[in-house]
């Protein structure tokens, strides 16, 4: 992860929310899987992400997505799940899943999605704390951190980029202010930060307007995340199949638009499967003889 980080380009980790759609994304070649929180959410629960998911729930999920991969994953990990003692905890149990990097973020708990209205945040101090503690909880240096504010809408951009670089000081590798609201605003950021890794947050239909890859990679933006790509597609997916199948009592009229079942099994690794039974087959001393 430190070495994509350094690269010219941005970094793309588009969104998974379990482990298949983190099977799709490495398919698909991206370098970087992202757990989403807000699909974490939606896809667990079937709920708004809104501070409903504990630390052990993402953690779980975190550890079943990185499972699934070879590629490294960047987690959501909310607050930290309570004051600093609770972020050393949170960050021993996201590392020891094998996840590359989290984000940790200084809204109150429970916390809202980065786009809903209604965010409170803790104060700088006490966020930066958290961060010293993630920082020194972290068994190694492979393992990034990055400190995400949420003080846009609470407190204006002026005040979320002097908390950034607060929370920078405080350990954190890269920095993630959330939801700027004009490309003016995405371009103070970078500026206030020109030697430091940022993520930028794709968050598709949020309060940051769409904008160029072309332009986040001139502003040097390390990292682009595209939380809900994958969950509104599959979303938009499921609801045309289901509507067919009742409407025809049948999914034969979908089935061309289907993936086949046979290419389905191998790509979760039915194969794999195959060839371990047949390593591992028990052979019939009786039948043998």
């Amino acid at each position: 992860m430190r070495e994509l980080i350094n690269d010219a380009s941005p970094v793309l980790a588009p969104g998974c929310y379990d482990a298949l759609s983190a099977r799709l994304v490495e398919e698909a070649g991206f370098p970087v899987a992202y757990m989403t929180g807000f699909g974490s959410s939606a896809g667990y629960l079937g709920r708004p992400d809104v501070g409903l998911m504990t630390m052990a729930e993402m953690v779980d999920n975190a550890r079943r997505i990185v499972d699934a991969v070879d590629i490294p994953v960047i987690a959501d990990a909310d607050t930290g799940y309570g004051n600093p003692i609770n972020v050393i905890r949170t960050v021993q149990a996201y590392e020891r899943a094998g996840v590359a990097a989290i984000h940790i973020e200084d809204q109150v708990a429970p916390k809202k999605c980065g786009h809903m209205e209604g965010k409170q945040v803790i104060s700088p101090d006490e966020m930066a704390a958290k961060i010293h503690a993630a920082s020194d909880a972290r068994s190694s240096p492979d393992f990034l951190l990055i400190a995400r504010t949420d003080a846009r809408a609470v407190e204006g951009l002026d005040a979320a980029i002097e908390r950034a670089r607060l929370y920078r000081e405080a350990g954190a590798d890269i920095l993630f202010i959330e939801a700027p609201q004009s490309e003016a605003e995405i371009r103070a950021v970078a500026a206030a930060f020109p030697k430091v890794p940022l993520l930028f947050n794709y968050a598709e239909g949020g309060k940051t307007p769409a904008v160029s890859h072309s332009l986040l990679t001139e502003l040097g933006f390390a990292i682009i995340i595209f939380p809900i790509s994958t969950l509104l597609a599959a979303t938009k997916a499921m609801r045309g199949v289901l509507k067919r199948i009742k409407e025809d009592g049948s999914p034969i009229g979908v089935l061309s638009d289907l993936p086949r079942f046979g290419d389905f099994v191998d790509f979760i690794g039915l194969p794999e499967i195959l060839e371990l039974e047949q390593r591992y087959k028990v052979v019939d001393m009786e039948e043998d003889q």
